[in-house]
């Protein structure tokens, strides 16, 4: 059992300490708004596509591709949405409260906090394959959040065909996209490209995490509502543990099931911030269940983590 221990906060340990030193620069006045802003801005339009790009083009589809696995990680998330929007309906009436909490419930950092898990849980192997999961599981989110902030309030029709042009035009998926031909096709970039662009890869996991160390804020948590925290536990608590043992009973184990484990246990994403902001939700309520997510996920990722390594799941 102390191995599990010593061995699960190694895994967890470092990525929530870089998070903690971003909040900390931020109290020290180290960094600032405009450095977060400015490098989130980098993370997500360069140096996050061209680590994603890197670890698709030197995949091996026929090797890690597991069509079963992505269905049921997409399901998952399909279905799961649809139940925590129906049990809101009795009890949210308000729909900026509704369209806040939905989005923080169901939608996972999993670009940046889970990869970063996942490649010090598993090594570069696992990496790739948990990847392509993310090409699969962004156009979800992005769809899924479309609706469930647009919908509640009634807005009007969704317009699929701006829908469809901002999913294509994220650089995280234009990265999957642009990816995949080198990787069928065994293309391989000169040196040079893959130096600079390994530099560029190597900025966007610390850089990112250091951001949402900077956009945290505590001093909120006394503020924070029921519904925030209720949000909250549904994202880091009861969906993870549901779809985990589910994926245990389905017969998955070791890198699979860990990696299947992380795509659940995700704090919320920071993107649901911005998009509550852009599509008028509750943004309070959305800033506040990613801060409780992203300080809860320390632990439940980690207990998490401990009993799937205690009983010999992974």
């Amino acid at each position: 059992m102390f191995d599990n221990i010593v061995f699960t906060a190694n895994i967890v340990a470092p990525v929530f300490l870089i998070i903690a030193v971003g909040y900390i620069a931020k109290k020290r006045s180290i960094i600032n708004e405009v450095f977060v802003e400015v490098t989130s801005r980098l993370v997500f339009q360069i140096s996050l596509p061209v680590f994603i790009f890197l670890e698709i083009s030197e995949l091996d589809l026929s090797q890690v591709f597991d069509v079963e696995q992505i269905v049921f990680i997409t399901s998952a998330t399909f279905i799961t949405y649809l139940l925590i929007w129906i049990g809101t309906i009795p009890y949210i009436k308000n729909p900026e409260d509704k369209s806040a909490f939905i989005q923080g419930a169901f939608r996972g950092n999993y670009a940046i906090v889970g990869l970063a898990l996942i490649s010090n849980l598993f090594g570069d192997d696992a990496l790739g394959k948990a990847t392509l999961i993310l090409a699969f599981l962004l156009p979800v989110y992005n769809v899924l959040a479309v609706i469930v902030l647009t919908i509640p309030k009634h807005q009007g029709k969704i317009n699929f065909k701006s829908m469809l042009m901002e999913i294509l035009v994220n650089p995280l998926i234009l990265a999957v996209i642009i990816a995949l031909p080198f990787s069928f096709f065994k293309i391989r970039l000169p040196e040079m490209f893959i130096s600079t662009g390994n530099y560029f890869a190597n900025l966007a996991l610390p850089l990112a995490l250091v951001g949402i160390g900077g956009s945290l804020n505590i001093d909120n948590l006394k503020r924070a509502s029921i519904l925030a925290f209720s949000s909250s536990i549904i994202k880091i608590v009861i969906l993870p543990l549901i779809l985990t043992l589910a994926a245990i009973f389905l017969g998955y184990r070791n890198d699979d099931l860990g990696i299947m484990f992380i795509v659940f246990a995700c704090p919320t994403a920071i993107a649901s911030f911005v998009m509550a902001d852009v599509m008028g939700a509750n943004l309070k309520l959305a800033g506040n269940i990613i801060m409780i997510t992203t300080l809860g996920s320390v632990f439940t990722i980690a207990i998490g983590i401990l009993l799937l390594r205690s009983f010999h799941l992974i």
